[in-house]
């Protein structure tokens, strides 16, 4: 309703509720500038605030950008910047409605989004029941594969160096998911089992997980063979796709775009049936 250029904006909030969510990212632990321009960073630091927002089952409104900027960040650097922003909140009809800028070290973005739930109750990560299916939807471990090729200095599938760069979270499963009746849900930042484990703590139940279930992306298996690794590592344990994964009833029909990769089951913790695996994901605070 009122945008940039006063003390403060006005955002509607036809619901009555506003969905709110930040995050921080911090140059050299969650970006790098010699692998990203300053557009992909931009679009990446709106991504994933705009998927925790639909991750709730909301419609993303808006964003403010609080930025820390060192002194060797060109005036065309940060266009490319704010280029990100407005292009990320184009794809969710939302709008980048003010912020802060300030001298740094480092660049430093602080992002703060907020969304309006249209009269839906918000899809909370404690609603999961045993008979419950586990479904995901968006791409997994695409990020990961790319970062693995960006550390080790090798050009690998450029759909996976471009998903490190840039994530595409799914924005229009979440609020579909709500209106499906999904019982809990979130975005996957941190890795599918370490996310999931969220939920299943937080609805006191145990998930189990079908590797079988998995899609791997021939580029990915190309990857991981440069790399000598498992690609299913990077699909359950990768960060920063910005995939959606929730649980819905059993007798839920769920249309394209969703993938059932498990059941809620009584217990605790998540398991994948049949493969040994590390749960580690991505932890802010371990070296």
């Amino acid at each position: 309703m009122l945008g940039p250029g006063d003390d403060a904006a006005v955002v509607s909030a036809p619901d009555g509720r506003v969905v709110v969510t930040t995050d921080l990212l911090i140059e050299g632990r969650h970006f790098r500038r010699d692998w990203s321009s300053g557009y992909d960073i931009g679009r990446k630091a709106a991504a994933q605030n705009l998927s925790d927002v639909v991750a709730m089952g909301a419609d993303p409104t808006g964003i403010v950008v609080g930025l820390g900027l060192p002194a060797d960040a060109a005036t065309g650097w940060l266009d490319e910047l704010t280029d990100g922003f407005r292009d990320e909140c184009d794809l969710v009809g939302a709008s980048v409605v003010g912020g802060d800028i300030t001298r740094c070290d480092l660049v430093v973005i602080g992002v703060t989004a907020l969304g309006d739930l249209g009269g839906r109750a918000p899809v909370t990560r404690s609603g999961a029941r045993p008979g419950d299916a586990v479904a995901v939807a968006g791409r997994l471990g695409y990020a990961a594969a790319g970062l693995a090729l960006f550390r080790e200095g090798l050009n690998g599938p450029p759909e996976l160096i471009e998903a490190h760069r840039r994530p595409h979270p799914p924005y229009a499963r979440g609020p579909e998911a709500a209106a499906l009746g999904a019982t809990a849900m979130l975005d996957v930042s941190d890795g599918l089992l370490q996310d999931l484990g969220h939920v299943a703590e937080a609805s006191g139940v145990g998930l189990v997980l079908d590797p079988e279930a998995f899609t791997i992306p021939y580029a990915m298996r190309d990857a991981a063979r440069l790399l000598a690794v498992d690609p299913l590592e990077w699909v359950l344990s990768g960060g920063d796709d910005h995939a959606l994964a929730a649980t819905f009833p059993e007798d839920v029909r769920l249309p394209p775009g969703w993938t059932v990769v498990g059941i809620v089951t009584e217990g605790t913790g998540v398991q994948v049936r049949g493969v040994s695996v590390d749960h580690g994901g991505w932890d802010h605070f371990r070296e």
